[in-house]
Order: C-alpha cells, then sequence, then structure tokens
C-alpha cells in the first residue's frame, strides 16, 4: 500500500514507484478526472525522459550505479576509464559492461576454487566455495537468461568464447548443459503456465506447503525425463533428442566425477545442482504464484511485477516479468519504461504490482497464508487503488486457488475465444513497443 522505499532500488525503479504514488495520491484525493489525467500524462512524460536518459548509461556492477562510481584522479578512477570503454568493444550492446564483469569474476574465483578442490580437497574449502557459488547463482542465472534468450552477449569477434563460457561456467553453479535454454526458452515460454507447462503452477493450491514441495520435487527429479518426453508428445524429435543430450550428458559426467573423487564432485557440482534446482523452481513459482481465477491465459494476470532491490537491481530485472512475458526478447533494462508506456494496459488487465518484495519472500509469504502481509507490498493500480488493505488481501487470496481439470478444460480448451482475446490484447502491447 504505502510500503517505505528501499535505499538501494535503482534509479529506473525509483522512477516507476514515484510515478505510481503519485497516480494513487491524486486518486486518493479525488482530483477532478480531467486534472488527474492531464496531471498522470505529464507525470509520464517527465518519467519516461528520465527513464530514457538512464537506459543510455552502461551498468558496470550491479551494487553500484555509474553515478556511484569513484571519479578524479584515483587509481580506481583511472581503472574504470581504461576498463569501461576496453569492455564496450566486447559486449554486443554497449550498456552491458556488467555481464563481461561477472563473467570476468566467475573466471576468476569459480574456476580456479573449483579446481583447487580437486587437486586440495579440505572441508573448509569445500563449505566456502558453496557459499560463494550460492552467492553468485541469482545473478548468473539471470546473466544465463539474457544469453539464452538473445543469442549471445558478446560481439561477434568473442563468439567461440560467448558460446563457450555456458559449458564451463554453467555446471559450477548448478546448471546442467543447455537445459535452462530448452525447459525456459523452447518450452516455458511457449506454454506460459498453461496446462501443459511442466512447470505450471494452475493445478496446484499455491498456499499449501504440501503441494510446494511436490512442485519442487517434481522438477528437482523428474526434469530430466519429463523434458525430452514433452518435446516428444508435441512432435520435436529434435528437441527431444538435445535436450536430453544436454542433460544426459552433464549428469553422466557428474556420475563419473563423483566415482573419480567423490568429496569434490559434492562440493562442486551435486550441491551446486541441488540448490539451482530448488531455487529455480522457488523462483518460478513466486512468478507465477498469483493467477487470475477468470483469465489465466492473459500475462497480465498470471505473471507479478516486482520493483524491488534483490530481483532488479542484483538480477538484471528479474522482478519485471510480465514485462518479459509480453516480450522475452526485450532488454533489461527497457522493462520500466515499457512497463510505463503501457501502464494503461496493465490496469485494464488487473496486473498485480509488488514492492519491497522479491520472488523467495513471495513465495515464503504465500505458503505462509499471510496476504496482509503481502497486501503491504502492493502497489495498487487502477481499481486497486480505492481497496483497503483487508479486500486487497481477500483478492490475492483467490488468486491462489487450485484449477480443477474442468475449469482448466473452460478456460483453456472450451473457451477458446476468451483465451485467443487474451493473448490479442497481450500480443497488441507487444505491438506497440
Amino acid at each position: 500500500m504505502d510500503a517505505p522505499i528501499a535505499s538501494q532500488l535503482l534509479q529506473s525503479d525509483l522512477i516507476v514507484l514515484h510515478n505510481l504514488r503519485r497516480d494513487v495520491r491524486l486518486t486518493a484525493k479525488g482530483t477532478n478526472k480531467d486534472v488527474e489525467d492531464s496531471c498522470s500524462t505529464f507525470d509520464d512524460q517527465s518519467s519516461m525522459r528520465a527513464l530514457d536518459e538512464l537506459r543510455n548509461e552502461p551498468t558496470v556492477f550491479t551494487n553500484w550505479d555509474l553515478k556511484d562510481l569513484p571519479t578524479g584522479k584515483s587509481l580506481r578512477a583511472e581503472a574504470l576509464r581504461i576498463y569501461i570503454p576496453w569492455a564496450q568493444g566486447v559486449v554486443r550492446n554497449p550498456v552491458d559492461v556488467v555481464f563481461l564483469t561477472h563473467l570476468l569474476l566467475y573466471f576468476a574465483t569459480s574456476v580456479p576454487s573449483a579446481l583447487y578442490l580437486y587437486c586440495h580437497f579440505t572441508w573448509v574449502h569445500g563449505i566456502v566455495h558453496v557459499l560463494m557459488q550460492l552467492s553468485y547463482c541469482g545473478s548468473f542465472t539471470l546473466m544465463h537468461h539474457n544469453h539464452i534468450h538473445n543469442n549471445g552477449l558478446l560481439k561477434k569477434e568473442y563468439t567461440w568464447f560467448d558460446n563457450g563460457w555456458p559449458y564451463i561456467i554453467g555446471p559450477l553453479m548448478g546448471h546442467t548443459w543447455n537445459s535452462y535454454y530448452y525447459h525456459h526458452v523452447k518450452h516455458h515460454h511457449v506454454e506460459g503456465n498453461g496446462p501443459e507447462d511442466l512447470s505450471t503452477t494452475i493445478r496446484l493450491q499455491r498456499d499449501e506447503l504440501g503441494d510446494f514441495l511436490y512442485y519442487v520435487a517434481r522438477f528437482a527429479f523428474l526434469a530430466w525425463i519429463e523434458l525430452p518426453l514433452y518435446f516428444y508428445r508435441k512432435q520435436k524429435p529434435m528437441l527431444a533428442f538435445k535436450s536430453a543430450l544436454g542433460e544426459w550428458s552433464s549428469c553422466i559426467c557428474i556420475i563419473f566425477l563423483a566415482k573419480w573423487n567423490f568429496y569434490p564432485t559434492l562440493f562442486v557440482f551435486l550441491l551446486p545442482l541441488l540448490l539451482m534446482r530448488i531455487g529455480l523452481m522457488i523462483g518460478n513459482f513466486g512468478q507465477h504464484a498469483l493467477v487470475d481465477e477468470f483469465d489465466p491465459a492473459s500475462d497480465f494476470r498470471s505473471s507479478i511485477t516486482l520493483i524491488d532491490v534483490p530481483s532488479n537491481r542484483h538480477c538484471f530485472n528479474d522482478g519485471w516479468h510480465t514485462s518479459h512475458h509480453l516480450n522475452p526478447l526485450r532488454h533489461w533494462k527497457d522493462h520500466p519504461r515499457a512497463f510505463l508506456k503501457a501502464k494503461q494496459d496493465y490496469t485494464n488487465g488487473r496486473a498485480l504490482v509488488f514492492q519491497n518484495i522479491d520472488y523467495l519472500m513471495m513465495t515464503y509469504r504465500i505458503l505462509r497464508k499471510d496476504y496482509l502481509y503481502l497486501a503491504d507490498c502492493i502497489v495498487p493500480i487502477g481499481g486497486q487503488i480505492r481497496m483497503s488493505k483487508q479486500e486487497l488481501a481477500d483478492m490475492l487470496r483467490t488468486k491462489t486457488t487450485r484449477f480443477s481439470e474442468e475449469k482448466i478444460e473452460e478456460k483453456f480448451y472450451k473457451n477458446r475465444k476468451t483465451q485467443t482475446q487474451a493473448k490479442e490484447k497481450d500480443d497488441l502491447y507487444i505491438s506497440k513497443m
């Protein structure tokens, strides 16, 4: 509702959040509709100009914005003056210096640490290594997410490295070869949390712990066979073969390494794999736990938007999940501007926007049925602005209800017209961009 603003928010998040709060204040004051529309339009235009300026700033580190980096004649400032132009000549998009920064970080820490564990294993080093990888896994996964959606991060002359690093760094972070690409791009974005999505949430009572544990366990232990079978059922044998090849060859390599030298393999590959699988499902659950009971086919109503620090600052705007589903190829820095440009579409679509909560905490609060806490985190838009905290909490509770097979048949198969209309509305939003 009116939660405190986190001090570490990205500037782009702050601009959008202040814009939405202005809308809330104008509506709460009962401002004349014409005056309200005029003020809102003026604020939208000024916010868009501010976002345009930020869009062209290179991001070098996730922890600091460009304005926070050292200047003057210090050694660090001089190093950055050399590094940033050089890195911009390597990355495909000049604003994505941060991707090269992270690649250098992983090759300078994760790779040598893993190799040394195989040469000289100690329990302390193994534990520290896993904790280091755990601290990296969010940023890495979302950098990898950008890689698979855009067919690379670096310029053409570095294609050899751009194609190779996921096979080296990926398994160290808990990703099997190519599985993320085939599951996320070729499967999840095709099905969109619908009934044939292997990671769909609609058949679960999403605020029940048992259903959640089933959801995580199914992906963690059955993805290796379910994904190839999904492609086979869809009459895509080559995708079935490729997805199986990447997943199974990774597992075979890990098994051989474990037989050769178990303890290093436990800390270098097995524990990161287990933690990554659990983390991916907790995150996806949080992204798609709140599904509209009337129009679950709409991307506006089957995913959410987060304006927060962990998802957006450290994970390349992963909080703008609805925007990502509407256009999976959109650059990560364009999500705030795209949201603001289509704010009315989000309002008409009854989309859900939250602040100061990430996907992990979203999952935790839903499982606790703590809907009043979630209501406090809502940034209301449209008709939500006039709802009380209790009304918002009651509304959110309805979004976690299990869809029966009869309801799924009605919403996704029999009622094709409704589903088509929802998709047409979403596609119209994409075309505007």
